[in-house]
């Protein structure tokens, strides 16, 4: 959301007093905001509290003479990247699906080309009524966003859906979305990350110590940088970026078969997942017992995912595999690089405390005609320099291949 411009109107419920800490959570994000309040909202939280969190002067007004010298509408609705209605009430969506523009909010609404999100906030016999409800579904047609309303207690005392979503679930929603734009615009990225689960019987299992925050990292990073970002992870406790869509799976099997049913022949794949390389070969349908001294487990080869996709049919435009190693790094790297048939490896030392499980990591990245060194930093910002990298060697491909192409050319015509 960084440099996006958000119009946040405010209607006339008493939910307008979580609007304050929406526009916090957005600029926290980067955003910009700019408030509009309707009539009814200034009863509910004033325009000063807004201006304080905003660093910009309300609107309310459409009548307001300044303002409309310059047809301010109009600029509101240009400057807009998003306008998001929170709360949005039961009389303002049916204004807004009638087309009224009685006020500076729908007014701008009507004016903009920016896309519009609603987060409606009433009472749950207001929410579920079909006057409401064919208002709504309205909306939806004309391609408005609708963010929840929640379940639970209401102010009215009330029990029932009709609850404004919470100001971290609507700035989330908000990022998602926005459609960004950035050195990987138009592409849909693929990512696997976090460990797999290989069980021993249904209370036991194999795993390693990925956290998967690195690849957690590089989900966000291609988001930022405009993709489309797919992610399917093992069983980590993070919480899924904004605007990425996640599938999460257990065992190294579980994990090649999602990624197969989701693989393109123009992705991007990028795999950071710690996939297990051996696995129990036959794991036990009740738990094991402690009854021996000793316990000797058959293990069996997994199938490996990142060098299944990169020699099969389904290999995607671009590969990028991790490898992490306790020593030799760069020679291990580059021969697993290789040995797979990929484009790009980014090389990581692990064990000693080093890699898992860390807020910070250092990478060698490798390509077939390249190597650069990315410093140790936080792994929000190597991921950053990683998604430039991969965007830049793609562009260099892609390059060389159309000065290429005239050759090839010229040679079929002699």
């Amino acid at each position: 959301m960084h440099g996006k411009h958000i119009l946040l109107g405010v209607t006339g419920g008493i939910a307008a007093y979580k609007s304050a800490d929406l526009v916090r959570r957005l600029r926290e994000r980067g955003a910009e905001v700019q408030v509009v309040m309707t009539d009814g909202a200034r009863e509910f939280v004033t325009p000063m509290t807004f201006q304080a969190l905003s660093g910009r002067p309300v609107r309310t007004d459409l009548w307001d003479p300044g303002a409309e010298a310059a047809m301010g509408h109009i600029e509101l609705a240009r400057w807009a990247d998003l306008v998001l209605i929170a709360p949005a009430t039961a009389d303002f969506l049916a204004r807004l699906a009638g087309g009224r523009a009685d006020d500076l909010l729908a007014t701008t609404c009507l004016a903009t080309g920016a896309p519009i999100a609603l987060a409606p906030a009433m009472n749950q016999q207001m929410w579920a009524n079909p006057a409401t409800q064919a208002n709504v579904a309205v909306l939806k047609e004309r391609g408005v966003h609708v963010f929840g309303p929640g379940t639970g207690d209401q102010a009215c005392g009330e029990v029932g859906a009709g609850r404004m979503l919470e100001p971290t679930e609507l700035a989330a929603l908000a990022d998602s979305t926005l459609v960004p734009s950035g050195v990987l615009s138009g592409r849909r990225v693929l990512i696997t990350a976090g460990p797999t689960r290989e069980p021993i019987d249904p209370v036991r299992f194999i795993s390693n110590r990925s956290s998967g925050k690195m690849g957690f990292a590089v989900a966000q990073a291609a988001r930022e940088a405009g993709a489309e970002v797919v992610m399917i992870c093992g069983p980590v406790a993070l919480a899924s970026p904004a605007g990425v869509r996640r599938v999460d799976v257990e065992s190294a099997a579980d994990m090649l078969a999602a990624v197969q049913a989701e693989v393109r022949p123009d992705d991007i794949f990028i795999s950071t997942a710690a996939v297990a390389d051996y696995r129990p070969a036959q794991a036990a349908t009740q738990k094991i017992k402690k009854t021996e001294e000793s316990l000797a487990l058959q293990m069996a080869r997994t199938t490996d995912i990142i060098g299944t996709l990169a020699a099969g049919q389904q290999r995607p435009a671009f590969v990028v595999g991790f490898a992490a190693e306790t020593d030799t790094v760069e020679q291990n790297a580059r021969t697993k690089m290789l040995r797979k048939n990929l484009d790009m490896i980014a090389a990581n030392e692990v064990g000693h405390d080093k890699a898992f499980d860390c807020a910070d990591n250092e990478l060698i990245v490798l390509w077939r005609n390249g190597r650069k060194l990315l410093p140790r930093s936080a792994k929000t910002q190597l991921a950053r320099e990683l998604v430039e990298l991969i965007a830049t060697v793609i562009a260099e491909r892609r390059t060389e291949a159309s000065r290429a192409a005239p050759l090839s050319a010229n040679a079929t015509k002699a």
